[in-house]
């Protein structure tokens, strides 16, 4: 039976109308960054059993989906496994992306889009202010009194940051911003590696009256980069831990007047309660704490989103527009001020007051679905049958390359039949992944493909435990991709990554972000409202 259609015209109605409604690229993520709506969430069609019950909780949410690769259309395959997961409303868009654009539809390139429109929109009507790299770097060589904070995530600030930041990402900024710059003459410069966690930081401290000075460092690494500046590696300065208490009842009340403004809500445990009951409603419940608050004690239900990354991630974190969102922290200050950016970008959100103690430890399980039974082989194993097997290395691109089994194949999952047109043939195909979740998925997909091709007396199994076990086993690993069964495009390459991105493309990039304000609004779905 045809899948429903929904028109370009239907979806924009419900994006418009804040009607929950989740739009789907089932292309992997660098296809996806080169062009799609703005409101899509990529939702790749090789890990649709690893990402649908967590990103999409609600199995009657409404779903629209699109993707073709290689000629292919991915909707049928898509919709079959999202129904085999229990999704009942799966429409697939009319004319596909091509429709879309057909009918006038606006199309973004990169990926986190909304995020960083929404940090451009900001800035415009906001005036944010910012400081030029050279501006920046004359103050560090004069010894000024200034302090220059990292909004990133803690890793990317360790990959490359200004000389003499400090790491403290986006959410921790209200809270710990009075604890490092303690004197409110000294100057707070916010860095990320392009514009957006950089402008929306420097605006939080604006919004919560820091009475610092405060700026943007004016496009980031890479404008430091493009000025012929130095950046440091490996840097490992974090904010205070402890905030004194007089500066915590300050950033406590200046963040939750901000959320006030914003129109934030305030949910109560019975409030919580009702809501994940609730019928047609979509509910996200996130702990904006850092990870290891987080692993140390949380609220049952409630999923780990540091709030900068999360402000940062919402295609990510929240596909579902419409849904309704509970965020809660532990100190009254990073819920507030992260729970303030996503209801201007037009979310409802509400933080949780009076929230229970956090007794549950460690990570939140993965919400995935049975695997099919697969015949495993572990690594000693493996390692005796190397020489007639066929490794598959079905994990993310960039692991692979870091290092796999001697002698493995690359491949993307949802392109297995591309893939065979590459591969030996074998007695034993034995599929891997980086932590071994995503390769049972995958055991019925080849084992159909081989039979087809005449191959029906090959073995597949499954590496158990992934390349992580072969690791473990003190195997050795490769290192390098000499053996790609298919493009790694499973992964965009962002052109503010690493310290080799070419000149040219940080520069297009900054260019990129300097017309999404017009990309806006020419969309006009976006649903905005900065304060």
């Amino acid at each position: 039976m045809p899948l429903p259609l929904l028109t370009p015209a239907e979806v924009r109605a419900a994006l418009l109308a804040r009607d929950e409604i989740a739009l789907l690229d089932l292309r992997e993520e660098d296809p996806f960054a080169q062009a799609h709506p703005l409101w899509a969430a990529n939702l790749a069609l090789s890990r649709i059993e690893l990402e649908a019950w967590r990103r999409i909780p609600r199995r009657d949410t409404r779903i629209v989906l699109y993707g073709e690769h290689d000629g292919e259309d991915l909707m049928p395959r898509g919709a079959a496994m999202l129904a085999a997961l229990g999704y009942t409303q799966v429409h697939a868009l009319a004319g596909g992306l091509a429709g879309w654009i057909a009918a006038g539809g606006e199309v973004f390139r990169d990926v986190n889009v909304p995020s960083k429109a929404f940090g451009e929109l900001v800035e415009h009507e906001r005036h944010t202010p910012s400081l030029a790299a050279e501006e920046v770097q004359a103050l560090i060589v004069s010894g000024a009194d200034a302090v220059v904070v990292d909004a990133r995530r803690f890793d990317e600030y360790q990959t490359m940051s200004i000389p003499g930041a400090t790491s403290v990402p986006g959410a921790e900024l209200v809270l710990r911003a009075r604890e490092l710059a303690p004197d409110p003459a000294t100057r707070i410069i916010v860095n990320c590696a392009g514009r957006t966690r950089s402008i929306i930081g420097t605006q939080s401290l604006v919004n919560a009256g820091v009475p610092n000075p405060v700026a943007a460092l004016r496009n980031g690494t890479i404008g430091w980069l493009l000025a012929g500046q130095q950046l440091d590696h490996g840097a490992a300065r974090r904010a205070p831990q402890q905030v004194a208490p007089g500066r915590l009842a300050e950033a406590r009340q200046a963040a939750a007047e901000t959320a006030g403004r914003a129109g934030v809500g305030r949910a109560t445990p019975q409030a919580l309660a009702r809501w994940r009951t609730e019928p047609r409603r979509t509910l996200y419940a996130f702990d904006v704490r850092t990870p290891e608050e987080y692993a140390a004690g949380h609220l049952p239900g409630f999923a780990n989103a540091p709030g900068g990354q999360l402000v940062q991630e919402t295609d990510h974190s929240v596909p579902v527009r419409g849904a309704r969102i509970v965020l809660v922290d532990d100190d009254g200050v990073r819920a507030n001020m992260t729970a303030s950016w996503l209801a201007q970008m037009g979310w409802e959100v509400h933080v949780l007051d009076g929230a229970g103690p956090f007794a549950e430890r460690g990570a939140a399980p993965p919400a995935l679905p049975p695997a099919p039974d697969t015949d495993a082989i572990d690594a000693a194993q493996l390692a005796a049958a190397l020489a007639d097997s066929v490794v598959i290395d079905l994990g993310p691109g960039q692991a692979h390359v870091r290092g796999h089994v001697p002698g493995a194949w690359f491949a993307i999952r949802a392109q297995l039949r591309q893939a065979l047109e590459r591969l030996p043939a074998a007695p034993q195909y034995v599929l891997t992944s980086a932590d071994g979740a995503l390769a049972p998925y995958a055991v019925p997909e080849l084992r159909s493909l081989l039979d087809a091709r005449g191959r029906p007396t090959s073995r597949v199994r499954v590496l158990a435990g992934g390349t992580a076990a072969w690791a473990a086993a003190g195997l050795p690993l490769e290192a390098g991709a000499p053996r790609l069964a298919t493009p790694r495009t499973d992964r965009y390459r962002r052109p503010y990554e690493g310290t080799d991105a070419p000149r040219a493309a940080m520069q297009g990039y900054l260019d990129w972000e300097f017309g999404l304000v017009a990309q806006l609004a020419r969309d006009g779905t976006h649903g905005f409202r900065v304060l």
